[in-house]
């Protein structure tokens, strides 16, 4: 029998490809292989910092990385770190035991020489040097509780406070007691070292005055700054340390819930950065 028309066409052939994705050559891989290089080249940036700066700049890289949200008083009278957010003896020692208020900051990094810790390293020196020659007199001893560092953004803030037993000038007058003097001596003795500019702010409480035309805070606490100036000036800090001298009246009040509290009263020493 004859064959059929067509028997002899070939075979038609399917043929599937089934791709998988992830299989050997897939780019999973490549996503990790990358994140181990990069990871790779940060730890051998970080071995070549170590090496290549000084002891000083890597405490600034170490200030710069840290969480930096810390206590700082800056309209208060604490400190972190030494001072605990008192004075240089404590809060409680003072005549008026109210509560004094203050905010809570950002500490900015400042540059690879100072940050946070250079600041309480400075706090420190400066209390040892304040108490070397304060406790050599029994009389100006007690003085020490007059005194509060705070580290501000603007630099290592000094504050000598009045209280109910104790005032820095002669009532309405920019004249400096006695005791304020001798004071404003040893501070100028303790922070001469460290070779800062200086800011010197006057401060008053909310008292006011019967003829404000005459005289006023404004007015009284510039005068006080100047005076101040000059003691620290006469005490051996050069003229051309000083960077700024203001008065602030009773507009940074440091016990806020009392405009008229004594501590409101007080001069403020700042070591810029």
């Amino acid at each position: 029998m004859a064959a059929a028309k067509g028997d002899n066409l070939p075979p038609i052939i399917v043929k599937k490809v089934t791709v998988v994705e992830g299989g050997h050559h897939g780019g999973a891989w490549k996503v990790a292989y990358a994140d181990f290089v990069t990871a790779m080249m940060a730890f051998f940036l970080l071995m070549w910092l170590l090496g290549a700066t000084t002891e000083d700049q890597r405490r600034g890289l170490a200030d710069y990385f840290t969480p930096t949200l810390v206590k700082i008083k800056d309209s208060g009278a604490g400190a972190n770190g030494l001072l605990s957010g008192a004075s240089l003896t404590d809060v409680d020692d003072y005549p008026n035991r109210q509560g004094q208020t203050g905010n809570k900051g950002l500490t900015v990094p400042r540059d690879a020489m100072g940050g946070p810790k250079e600041a309480a390293r400075m706090i420190e020196r400066i209390t040892s040097r304040t108490k070397d020659r304060l406790e050599k007199d029994p009389r100006l001893a007690k003085l020490m509780s007059q005194i509060k560092m705070v580290d501000t953004t603007e630099g290592v803030r000094i504050d000598l406070v009045d209280d109910a037993d104790f005032s820095m000038f002669n009532l309405g007058t920019t004249v400096l007691t006695r005791d304020a003097a001798e004071l404003l001596a040893a501070i100028a003795q303790a922070i001469e070292p460290e070779k800062r500019e200086i800011i010197v702010r006057g401060h008053t409480d909310s008292l006011k005055w019967k003829n404000p035309g005459r005289i006023n805070n404004w007015s009284l606490s510039a005068g006080r700054a100047e005076a101040t100036r000059q003691t620290l000036m006469n005490e051996g800090i050069p003229d051309d340390s000083f960077r700024r001298i203001e008065g602030v009246a009773d507009t940074e009040l440091l016990v806020k819930d009392d405009p008229a509290d004594p501590r409101n009263r007080r001069i403020s020493i700042v070591l810029a950065n």
